[in-house]
């Protein structure tokens, strides 16, 4: 009998095996430090925070891990392995769920932790600087870590000059090396931001949000309000790296953002946010779908813009008298039965019962922070909250969700002039729907530093993909 092949606990073959797994005890979060915040000379960090209820650091940083160098600003980071290594065409020499790629996006450095002997406190073991993002790939400023079946995907939103087009690249996932830039042929796409895939389609799905001189110092006034920034979506042939469609949404919708693929593999199907709507202030959530032979979108969830007291807004909103939702992240549960929608304007986190995905049922709300409602949480401190749910993650099983409140070092004052005072919070999630706060579980973030994406131990419901249902 042939020796059956050892594979990591944590790899799922389905999105039901998935949530019966355990639940995790810790979570990984990226940290970064912000000059307006304290001094320059702090670097960034990995945070780790105790998510078992049983342990008496319940709901604290329990490891804080900074990184040799300055001014990264992390950002989407990921997993070296995931539960895409079981399908048909994954690597045999995966390895375990083991090493978080960490990308800095102003640096465009990215560095490679161990999580292993000890899970709280992950140590740098490699650190791959620009050059050799430049060098092999001719992208930068990397921005999104997704672990595929056969290498370690990222997305970048600018070229080696730091203009456009931004774009994809593959990294080994034994070696950590950068192999190169993934598109054979790119089409017209241009702006680069998120990536997702239908491995059952052999389908690729990317975002837009710029290039980096449209965002390092902030979003552009002029260049949102003229429709400048991305709108569109861009469908790939996944093993021909090849581009084959473009959905533009139109100008008046601007920052497609987030892209959240059906987990099961036999469904065709996502979510993808968009974060204003030039017309209202509004935010907008829509679904992409096969549409005969070719793909399609439908706009399934508006959010709009709330009347406010132009004094208690920010100088960029004061002559629209409006807060807008922002929506800034979402998140899909395992099971693709609820979407999660962060409004890091108005301070909502909303729940959609999206069983049927072009018929979302709203079934859950809570507030905390925002820009005019500066709602507060039971173990606050400190009264009233600033920043609002932003970066969202979900457990495998959906029953706990987990946010954080800053968006991105210049973009952050824009909205909240004062500086984000940064927090995380977690929430409990009825299986029938609903949501409430867990009243224990408020970290008052170190001033030092802002807090950004979250993973979570054993894998979460963004971190992995599934190719059997």
């Amino acid at each position: 009998m042939a020796e059956e092949h050892h594979h990591d606990p944590t790899f799922y073959r389905s999105p039901s095996e998935a949530a019966a797994g355990p639940p995790e005890k810790l979570a990984y979060v990226a940290a970064y430090s912000h000059p307006a915040d304290h001094p320059a000379d702090r670097p960034d960090a990995i945070a780790v925070v105790d998510t078992d209820p049983e342990s008496a650091s319940y709901a604290s940083v329990v490891g804080f891990t900074e990184l040799p160098h300055l001014g990264d600003e992390l950002h989407h980071f990921g997993w070296n392995a995931c539960s895409s290594a079981l399908c048909p065409t994954g690597s045999h020499t995966h390895g375990d769920r083991r090493y978080l790629v960490v990308p800095g996006i102003r640096s465009s450095r990215i560095y490679i932790l161990d999580t292993q002997p000890d899970a709280a406190s992950p140590q740098v073991v490699k650190v791959l600087g620009p050059e050799e993002l430049g060098k092999r790939a001719s992208y930068s400023r990397p921005h999104t870590v997704h672990c595929g079946p056969e290498g370690i995907y990222v997305s970048a939103l600018g070229n080696a000059e730091g203009k456009g087009p931004g774009g994809v690249f593959l990294m080994d996932h034994e070696t950590f090396d950068v192999r190169g830039r993934w598109e054979v042929d790119r089409g017209p796409q241009h702006f680069g931001y998120d990536l997702a895939w239908h491995l059952g389609y052999d389908t690729a799905v990317t975002s837009e949000w710029g290039t980096p001189d449209m965002f390092e110092d902030g979003l552009v006034p002029q260049l949102l309000l003229g429709g400048k920034y991305g709108r569109r979506l861009h469908f790939w042939d996944l093993p021909r790296r090849r581009h084959v469609q473009e959905i533009d949404f139109g100008a008046e919708y601007q920052l497609v953002f987030e892209l959240r693929p059906a987990h099961d593999p036999t469904k065709a199907y996502g979510f993808v946010n968009c974060v204003l709507g030039l017309k209202d202030l509004g935010s907008s959530i829509w679904v992409w779908h096969r549409d005969g032979a070719k793909w399609g979108v439908t706009k399934v969830i508006d959010i709009p813009a709330e009347p406010a007291d132009p004094d208690h807004l920010p100088p960029m909103l004061k002559g629209f008298k409006a807060c807008p939702p922002l929506v800034t992240d979402i998140d899909l549960s395992v099971d693709d039965k609820y979407l999660y929608v962060s409004c890091w304007g108005t301070g909502d986190l909303q729940q959609y019962d999206v069983s049927d995905p072009f018929k979302p049922k709203l079934t859950g709300k809570v507030r905390i922070g925002g820009i005019v409602a500066r709602a507060t949480h039971p173990k606050a401190a400190n009264g009233k909250l600033n920043g609002g749910p932003q970066m969202v993650e979900i457990s495998r099983d959906g029953r706990r969700v987990y946010f954080t409140n800053s968006l991105y070092g210049a973009v952050d004052p824009q909205f909240y002039p004062e500086g984000i005072d940064g927090w995380m919070v977690k929430l409990d999630a009825k299986p029938e729907g609903g949501i409430a706060f867990d009243p224990d579980f408020f970290i008052q973030w170190p001033k030092s530093h802002r807090p950004h994406q979250v993973r979570l131990e054993g894998g979460d419901c963004s971190s992995d993909s599934y190719c059997y249902p």
